[in-house]
């Protein structure tokens, strides 16, 4: 396909927004380089996944013009081109626009403060999904195994999606009724709550899954990925139990690096997919999501009257102007005010 710069090719919105990652592209020094800086700095998969997209896309809409020969204007005419031609959301024109700055400050190693003073999208403020009490319980009742365990948790303690796929049996108290999630959103570690109705399902749970384990084991896999650096510290530890992943895939899997056979977790997709199910099947009008039982647990905690900085704590927000959303969508109309014609 002929390109001429400043221009874009003719693509639909689709298949420029989703141009797969490994595409046939003449420039594979400067991409690996992206990645290799991307993981020096333990930035996760799907950060890596994105930059390294976008740095192909800029490069492409300008006829595969190197990023060192471009300057303010060929960044400008890209994000300008997301913004009106192809009508991004102002996070996805962000996130483009943070990938390029990764790209010339970290990568190409230039001082651009012009890329800096680049004027970022508003993001539109939109008060979360949140579900009643009632809608909850009817959305619960209708999922069943792990899908329901990981509901459980999303809603009974507050987690993402992610953090509670990739909790470890190390990570669950069940004494203490706490779960530790291990490199949340930013990075961060933190505790929070485990429900003590979970309890009994997670014991029989986690019986299953060690016994699964232990079958694993017998036939020389077993093995599971470990973070960073502590597969070279401790080459036995991704066979112990205490590093399994709670809730495993179904099938197992050979790691093409060191040629173990593992299991990883199970994917998001099919808890999503669970979800959207529960919620059609309880008649929900509305759109609950995996998320929407993290927004639910915090809405419901602040109505049942706990402190706002515990609540930032257990969700994990570094700024409790975060949480404060949750106040705005409290069960109490108007937040909270009553209406004059409520008096008359």
């Amino acid at each position: 396909m002929r390109m001429v710069a400043g221009t874009a090719p003719a693509w639909s919105d689709v298949e420029f927004l989703r141009l797969p990652v490994r595409t046939t592209v003449a420039m594979p020094r400067l991409l690996d380089l992206v990645r290799q800086t991307i993981r020096v700095k333990h930035y996760s998969p799907k950060t890596e996944q994105a930059y390294v997209g976008w740095v192909r896309r800029f490069v492409l809409f300008h006829g595969k013009k190197h990023p060192e020969n471009m300057g303010p204007e060929e960044v400008s005419a890209f994000i300008s081109h997301l913004a009106v031609q192809r009508k991004v959301s102002a996070s996805t024109q962000n996130q483009a626009l943070s990938a390029l700055l990764f790209l010339y400050r970290e990568v190409l190693g230039r001082d651009m403060p012009w890329l800096q003073d680049l004027t970022r999208a508003k993001r539109t403020l939109k008060v979360p999904v949140v579900l009643t009490v009632a809608e909850t319980t009817a959305l619960l009742e209708n999922l069943r195994g792990v899908p329901w365990l990981v509901a459980s948790l999303l809603y009974g303690g507050g987690l993402r999606l992610m953090e509670a796929l990739r909790i470890r049996i190390q990570d669950l108290d069940l004494e203490k009724r706490e779960v530790v999630v291990r490199r949340g959103k930013g990075r961060k570690d933190r505790r929070t709550v485990l429900p003590g109705r979970l309890r009994q399902p997670l014991i029989a749970h986690l019986e299953r899954v060690k016994a699964g384990h232990a079958k694993d084991l017998g036939l020389g896999a077993g093995w599971v990925a470990m973070p960073e650096a502590l597969a070279q510290k401790y080459p036995d530890a991704g066979r112990q139990w205490r590093w399994q992943w709670v809730f495993p895939a179904t099938n197992r899997h050979r790691d093409g690096d060191t040629g173990q056979l593992r299991r990883h977790h199970i994917h998001p997709s099919a808890v999503q997919r669970a979800v959207k199910e529960a919620s059609r099947d309880a008649g929900l009008v509305k759109r609950a999501t995996c998320h929407t039982l993290r927004h639910s647990f915090a809405t419901h905690l602040l109505e049942a009257g706990y402190d706002i900085r515990t609540i930032q704590e257990l969700l994990g927000h570094s700024d409790v102007t975060t949480t404060m959303i949750y106040t705005h969508v409290l069960n109490r109309g108007g937040r909270g005010v009553r209406s004059p014609l409520d008096e008359l």
